[in-house]
């Protein structure tokens, strides 16, 4: 929108426009799971009024939106307006930039709902768009554009990945009785979107309690279309070399994060196994969350799940790291004021701390609720 631009004209834009970035952002969540560590992004060409093509970046070094929506317009993308979730690219990646081939379909306008953060875009695509006298317009559902990519946009503002926090717990918080059961808290309609969940994790992480406990396998069952990194919080090395992560280890990939209180003895032995041995600084209560998110962001990982347990969850928690929660509430009752909690750590000592969250989703799940929700932008966040 032009800078000072009425009520009136801004009412007109959205009535005008609304509808087809809508739909490109429905198309933009298709790539889900597939196009990481790039954005997922939506276009829809539009010629008086009606949609002639549309496409989606639908895996990672394939074409980008811009132009699987142009291919499906065809000459009628000549003199037509282009909607697009993202700034279209203007640099030479694994594919040509999307800029040229926008121009040399003929466009005569591009709205897009939001500018891409990246170094080799941030505005230069909408530059070279209009020095090629196509009319450009930006800001249309920003907001939920936004919403759609936070984890790409955390990654470029921060370097480190984003965070899902994933429980199971009953109406009264607990996610294990005082004993120190879980299995199974949740029915099988909350276990297997649990599974879908995974599927698009670039890394699962768990703490060698949960391990020791619960010996899991960490996939997705069925596959989805990522295959997650299994990360298992390790300071001392205790990860049983009988573990169904360490003897599955050469076939997908396990990292055990460690300090220097871990003997060569143990990680030398998980090295055989095929487990890659990381050693991170130790901090009061063990693996910082943000030395391992660093290191997971240098990978390039754009979306994180931390299953627990609480100590892990509470950990990414009291660090501030917690981007996003499905807390799957099953009704039941534990009681007891030993039960755990999903997050255990530090905690906010006033209410005026808690982290703040915004319902983004409630489900029904058989007996089940799940509950999705998303860490609400600060003043300083890279959201705002």
């Amino acid at each position: 929108m032009p800078v000072g631009a009425t009520l009136r004209d801004r009412l007109k834009f959205m009535v005008d426009h609304q509808p087809f970035i809508e739909r490109a952002l429905e198309l933009a969540a298709r790539g889900a799971g597939f196009v990481e560590p790039n954005p997922m992004v939506g276009a829809v060409v539009v010629r008086d009024g009606a949609v002639v093509g549309e496409g989606f970046h639908e895996r990672f070094g394939g074409a980008h939106a811009e132009v699987n929506a142009l291919a499906a317009a065809g000459t009628a993308a000549r003199g037509a307006t282009l909607y697009v979730t993202l700034e279209p690219c203007c640099h030479h990646g694994k594919t040509p930039p999307c800029t040229e081939a926008i121009i040399a379909a003929g466009i005569a306008r591009v709205v897009a709902a939001m500018a891409d953060p990246f170094d080799r875009v941030a505005g230069g695509g909408f530059q070279r768009l209009r020095d090629a006298g196509i009319e450009v317009e930006v800001g249309c559902m920003q907001a939920a554009a936004r919403r759609l990519n936070a984890p790409y946009l955390k990654l470029i503002a921060t370097g480190m990945p984003y965070v899902h926090a994933k429980w199971a717990m009953t109406l009264d918080g607990k996610i294990a009785t005082a004993s120190g059961e879980s299995k199974w808290i949740s029915g099988p309609e909350s276990r297997r979107v649990a599974h879908e969940l995974r599927g698009r994790m670039d890394a699962i992480v768990v703490g060698i309690g949960t391990v020791l406990a619960d010996d899991p396998l960490l996939t997705a069952r069925p596959p989805g279309p990522r295959t997650a990194l299994r990360v298992v919080l390790d300071s001392r090395g205790r990860l049983p070399a009988a573990s169904h992560l360490a003897r599955t280890a050469r076939d997908l990939p396990v990292l055990v994060a460690v300090t220097d209180q871990a003997p060569t003895s143990l990680t030398s032995v998980l090295s055989e196994l095929g487990c890659e041995v990381l050693p991170l600084p130790r901090g009061e209560r063990g693996i910082e969350a943000d030395s391992l998110l660093r290191e997971l962001g240098r990978r390039r990982l754009t979306n994180v799940l931390v299953e627990g347990g609480g100590a892990v969850l509470g950990s990414f928690f009291d660090a501030d790291q917690v981007d996003e929660v499905h807390a799957f509430v099953a009704p039941k009752l534990f009681g007891g004021a030993s039960a755990r909690s999903p997050l255990a750590g530090q905690g906010r000592p006033r209410i005026a701390d808690a982290g703040r969250f915004e319902v983004s989703e409630v489900l029904r799940l058989g007996d089940d609720c799940l509950i999705r929700a998303s860490r609400l932008p600060s003043s300083d966040s890279i959201a705002r």
